[in-house]
């Protein structure tokens, strides 16, 4: 697992938000995204973000949010059909990892104890998957857990 410091600036994101347990429906998140964004020809260069908002081990499965995320540049003119926000930037420990199930599963095992052996602890925002349409294309994701150090 590859792994580097990153100081991410703010962006200007578009989103699906996905309500309920994390799982398949996240999926189909995603790929509502990512249509919309070919339809307006931005998947090509895009920086995507999968954000699982809530803790399942603290929030009831049908309350979890999980938002399926594109930056946007600021002068673009959104429409009505997908929500707006911004996603505030920060310190983050990106993990560089193949996307397969059982690679991710691995990599949730070992990142909190090599962030405790880095020093840093994780701060309170949340953890980001990051894409970009190199990486897709050979199969790859980041992990990005906000940090600072204790």
């Amino acid at each position: 697992m590859n792994m580097k410091v990153e100081t991410l600036p703010e962006y200007r994101i578009a989103y699906v938000r996905q309500v309920g347990p994390y799982g398949p429906a996240n999926i189909q998140a995603m790929e509502k995204l990512k249509k919309w964004a070919k339809e307006r020809n931005l998947a090509k260069s895009a920086i995507i973000f999968g954000i699982p908002q809530d803790n399942p081990e603290t929030t009831l499965p049908e309350s979890c949010r999980y938002d399926a995320c594109i930056v946007i540049s600021k002068d673009y003119q959104m429409d009505v059909s997908i929500c707006e926000s911004k996603l505030s930037g920060g310190k983050y420990v990106i993990f560089k990892l193949k996307h397969t199930a059982e690679d991710i599963q691995k990599a949730w095992a070992e990142i909190f104890p090599a962030l405790q052996d880095l020093g840093y602890q994780i701060d309170n925002k949340p953890i980001l998957e990051r894409y970009t349409a190199e990486m897709i294309n050979n199969h790859y994701c980041e992990i990005c857990v906000p940090v600072k150090p204790y």
